[in-house]
């Protein structure tokens, strides 16, 4: 169906523009495009190309606009038609006519054959981004930078091929390009929820956290619903350590992940480093009820205990017991640690437990 679009297409083009005038040598070039078109048959492709090159001999008709466009119709045609290349065009058959393409399109009178020529084009951005698709198949991402950049200049408009461009740049490592092409992605109100994503991921690979930032930020003022954006906002924050401005997310955080130890950890390590230590406590229990193989929560909760014991108005007892207990749990679980060694020579001395205080001391001096 689509061949015989452009083979009807290619037909119109050539009846309304060469109807008057033409040379015996352009019917046969327009004859055998009809019957392409009334058979499907790709030897008239083939033909007509062979009629079309047959225009061309002298230094003169090599400049002649009415033949060559014949010739870049003709080309560009059995390029975006012949996509399995049976006619057996040599690999150079693409970028010379381009090239052809190129050279006429900058002609004074080109606006003649504005339709002809904007087909063309049309037809070279497509092959360029086919090329593209199959070379990216191969992994060879190098070429296939190249080749949809050659189909940007010939299908600027096109916002999609800078999503085939940078997802190329990202596969080859060259990640300040996969950027720049996400950058043109995301600047719209359209954008997808997959290119605010991997542009935000890239920059963070780049160590550009603020553009990740902005572009986080936009995506959820767009697309407001997205987890997945709430997510990367709320890691770039946790990863800062600017826990105020993650506070705000914490809630839609876990009420999207109720049941994700991970996420639970990190909204309890914001209170705690906000000294909401209430909020901190309820958090570590229920990561350690979700995870009680996790470390880091039941130390925490150890250092928590302690730290509420150093407070004034706050029942030292209880929570020296209780940091004792989180921080022997911890102990258990990586001996070694000397942080949480450290910890609970503090909570024995202040306990005044000079038994469990000697054991202590000398797992440390061992250590060191």
């Amino acid at each position: 169906m689509q061949n015989r679009k452009i083979s009807l297409f290619i037909l119109a083009l050539f009846t309304t523009s060469f109807a008057f005038g033409q040379s015996e040598a352009l019917k046969v070039v327009v004859n055998n495009l009809a019957f392409y078109k009334q058979k499907g048959d790709l030897k008239f492709l083939a033909n007509a190309k062979k009629s079309a090159d047959s225009l061309v001999v002298t230094r003169k008709d090599s400049a002649d606009l009415d033949k060559n466009v014949y010739r870049i119709i003709v080309n560009s045609s059995i390029l975006y038609t012949d996509s399995l290349n049976k006619l057996g065009q040599p690999e150079t058959f693409l970028d010379q006519t381009a090239a052809l393409y190129d050279k006429f399109s900058e002609k004074g009178k080109i606006y003649k054959f504005q339709s002809e020529m904007d087909y063309a084009r049309r037809c070279l951005a497509n092959v360029y981004i086919r090329k593209g698709f199959t070379l990216s198949k191969n992994s060879d991402f190098k070429n296939a930078v190249i080749a949809f950049q050659n189909a940007k200049k010939y299908a600027s408009g096109q916002k999609q091929i800078n999503a085939y461009m940078a997802y190329a740049s990202n596969k080859l490592g060259n990640l300040q390009d996969a950027a720049k092409y996400y950058d043109n992605l995301v600047n719209t109100d359209s954008t997808k929820l997959e290119y605010l994503e991997t542009a935000s991921s890239i920059y963070k690979s780049i160590g550009d956290t603020s553009k990740a930032l902005q572009i986080v930020k936009k995506g959820r003022r767009l697309l407001p619903q997205s987890k997945q954006l709430l997510n990367d906002e709320a890691n770039i924050y946790n990863n800062k350590r600017d826990y105020k401005s993650l506070e705000p997310l914490l809630i839609p955080l876990i009420d999207n992940n109720p049941n994700n130890a991970d996420i639970t950890f990190v909204a309890a390590n914001c209170y705690d480093n906000l000294n909401q230590y209430d909020k901190a406590e309820s958090l570590y229990l229920r990561t350690i009820e979700l995870n009680s193989a996790s470390y880091d929560p039941v130390f925490n909760l150890g250092l928590l205990y302690f730290k509420k014991s150093t407070l004034k108005n706050n029942n030292d007892d209880k929570n020296i017991t209780s940091a004792i207990l989180w921080l022997e749990k911890a102990n258990e679980m990586i001996p070694k640690d000397k942080k949480c060694l450290e910890l609970l020579q503090l909570a024995y001395t202040k306990t005044g437990n000079q038994n469990q205080l000697d054991r202590v001391n000398n797992t440390i001096e061992q250590l060191n």
